[in-house]
């Protein structure tokens, strides 16, 4: 019957979405920010957490080429509205890290949903694939997981809101090709593993952060498969919009 359809399309979403939950980044700290009291706007700015300072910053616009099963695609990646989330990317893309890296969950059932990667332990062939999704970028300079804060910018705002999601429409929604980054249940534990949407999945919206959009080559993306590699990526356009030095 329709009903039970919906319903399991419902559990299922659900499901899906706690995997993006749940295997954005190594095991930490559940402990979230409580969201706003109702009736208070996102169009209030949240200032920018102090662990920001160190962190890649994308003052512009910058293009990346990802290279899947022989084909490109292009990301606009959008350091305007989500300046910290798209440094880091474009920073990441620059160091070669995205280079043989696999796509571990691609969720296409019972509804288009996302296509996810960027855990660095999947480059090496034999890391276990049941436990690919726990991993994030380590810096060098640190020896530590380089973590990022969620960071929305609300339709209007003139600055994003940092680490706690939001009730307001988000500038960069979740739109089919929408680039954005998974997380654990902690909201500012981002690392390097990104998804791509294959539908429009405005449910997502403002728990989040999207950093960019696929504007070449969503057939591509269409066609990845669970366990296909990123051959390559790489910044085409916007490498000097891209500040490391704080």
């Amino acid at each position: 019957m329709m009903w039970l359809q919906r319903i399991r399309t419902s559990l299922v979403m659900g499901m899906a979405i706690a995997l993006i939950v749940l295997t954005g980044c190594s095991v930490q700290s559940d402990v979230a920010q409580a969201p706003p009291e109702d009736g208070a706007s996102d169009l209030m700015e949240t200032p920018m957490p102090a662990q920001t300072a160190n962190l890649p910053r994308l003052n512009g616009e910058a293009t990346v080429q990802l290279t899947v099963n022989g084909s490109p695609i292009v990301i606009q990646v959008n350091g305007n509205d989500a300046p910290i989330t798209a440094g880091n990317f474009v920073d990441l893309v620059n160091q070669g890290v995205y280079n043989g890296l696999v796509f571990h969950r691609v969720v296409r059932d019972p509804q288009p949903f996302v296509v996810q990667g960027g855990d660095p332990q999947g480059r090496d062939p034999n890391f276990p694939a049941s436990r690919l999704g726990t991993g994030g970028f380590i810096d060098p300079a640190t020896q530590s997981e380089r973590r990022i804060p969620l960071e929305i910018k609300p339709a209007g705002g003139s600055e994003p809101v940092y680490s706690r999601p939001i009730a307001d429409p988000p500038e960069l929604p979740h739109t089919r090709g929408a680039v954005a980054m998974a997380r654990s249940q902690s909201p500012d534990s981002a690392s390097s593993q990104f998804y791509i949407t294959l539908a429009d999945l405005d449910f997502l919206d403002g728990n989040y952060a999207v950093f960019g959009y696929v504007t070449s080559g969503m057939e591509v993306v269409d066609q990845i498969q669970q366990g296909d590699r990123i051959e390559s990526a790489e910044v085409t356009e916007g490498i000097d919009n891209l500040q490391t030095d704080q």
